[in-house]
């Protein structure tokens, strides 16, 4: 074989960056450190007993076509608005991932959104969970109800760092 027609060997394959495990020393502070949430600008108003409520405000980069916030945002303000009344029963000990989830949208969300999720039923490894999202003048936005799993919370080998504003 010529020099012209050896080939270098293939360089090792490389793992994309990604999300990663999220760890806290205070599980009540999880929510505040996902990034996805940050970027949103979501914020967690309460979450204890099995009840919960987040709030986000409308910005230009969250809207749809008609000037409303995208749908899969006002998705991502019921899930977690269930997952975290779910978690909150359990006194923050552990994480909820999302089996199903059920949504019917009702009206175009715009300016200001709240979202009240409360726990229906658990076992000890589902909780049942249901949402609504209305507007900043009381009207029904959307509607969900979804199943979660419940997780130990991550472990992680690295303390995580927190994020800032930016």
């Amino acid at each position: 074989m010529s020099e012209a027609t050896r080939t270098a060997p293939a360089a090792e394959p490389t793992q994309p960056a990604g999300p990663q495990p999220v760890a806290v020393h205070d599980p009540k502070q999880i929510f505040s450190q996902v990034p996805f949430m940050a970027w949103l600008q979501m914020r967690r108003e309460f979450s204890e007993g099995g009840r919960a409520r987040l709030s986000m405000d409308a910005r230009e980069e969250l809207g749809n076509v008609i000037g409303a916030v995208h749908g899969g945002v006002v998705v991502t303000l019921l899930d977690v608005a269930m997952a975290s009344a779910a978690v909150s029963h359990r006194n923050f000990e552990c994480t909820a991932v999302t089996l199903n989830l059920n949504t019917s949208f009702l009206g175009p969300g715009r300016g200001r959104l709240s979202c009240d999720g409360e726990l229906l039923a658990c076992d000890a490894q589902i909780a049942t969970c249901r949402a609504v999202v209305t507007d900043a003048e009381g009207r029904v936005v959307a509607r969900a109800q979804g199943s979660f799993r419940y997780l130990p919370l991550p472990k992680s080998s690295q303390p995580h760092q927190p994020l800032t504003p930016g």
